[in-house]
């Protein structure tokens, strides 16, 4: 969507804040012993609190209020009774509609203390999604998010998902533009325009460049083994640095 007005601005907000307290709750519940399960029930219950409902399953009949993804699951990942362990690497990506607007989020996060290559990881995407954001203004090149996440991965000799975007979001969970960015596309001519809402998500990895997506039809992984974290927030386009809505 594009920002029309003061009470669109202030009705993503709203929304945008539940996300994020649903997400933070959740993983200030988090420990080892706990299924995945549990945690969705702490979300669903935020979402609940504040009449706010699950975006993927207003738009596409997704059963749960959140996606969870532990280790070589990279993101979309159904909740279930599998037990969190010490050191697990856990996605959760939460989308949620108020009132006829969307925001849309993701983090990543160890199970206690983690390990040394999943805290670096997260470490890491943090800063690539701080270089999306940084990038992501009026009259930029969407293919400049492309060049400074790219630039932080390298850095720390990680890969990125490529088959995982950012999108347009705001009145529907996902809207135009599509594909922000659009991986390793040269003669992607397109630019940011001020007022337009979308996501900033990437994927940062320890080897594999694209998700497979699984036989329950939702999660998307790679092969055991393998680390994935997702740094995402829901964003309005300005002339200077955009309006994040999915943040404290």
């Amino acid at each position: 969507m594009s920002v029309e007005s003061e009470e669109d601005i202030i009705a993503l907000k709203r929304v945008g804040s539940v996300v994020y307290e649903a997400i933070h709750t959740m993983f200030a519940a988090m420990e080892a012993g706990m299924t995945t399960m549990d945690l969705e029930m702490i979300g669903a219950e935020v979402l609940q609190r504040y009449g706010a409902r699950s975006a993927p399953k207003v738009c596409y009949g997704y059963p749960y209020a959140s996606m969870i993804s532990v280790n070589e699951e990279v993101a979309h990942g159904e909740p279930s009774r599998r037990i969190l362990c010490e050191g697990d690497l856990v996605n959760i990506d939460v989308s949620a509609e108020l009132d006829g607007y969307f925001a849309d989020s993701g983090y990543s996060m160890s199970v206690g203390q983690g390990n040394a290559q999943a805290n670096q990881l997260c470490r890491a995407g943090k800063k690539a999604l701080q270089a999306a954001i940084g990038m992501a203004r009026d009259g930029k090149r969407i293919r400049d998010v492309e060049l400074a996440v790219r630039k932080v991965a390298q850095q720390y000799g990680y890969s990125i998902i490529e088959n995982l975007v950012g999108h347009g979001t705001g009145r529907h969970l996902h809207e135009e533009p599509s594909n922000v960015p659009s991986w390793g596309n040269r003669k992607d001519k397109r630019r940011f325009v001020e007022g337009s809402v979308l996501t900033l998500e990437p994927f940062l990895s320890t080897g594999p460049r694209f998700a497979h997506e699984t036989s329950n039809g939702w999660t998307m992984a790679t092969l055991p083994g393998n680390y994935t974290v997702q740094f995402e927030h829901t964003v309005i386009i300005t002339r200077e640095t955009p309006i994040v809505l999915t943040a404290a």
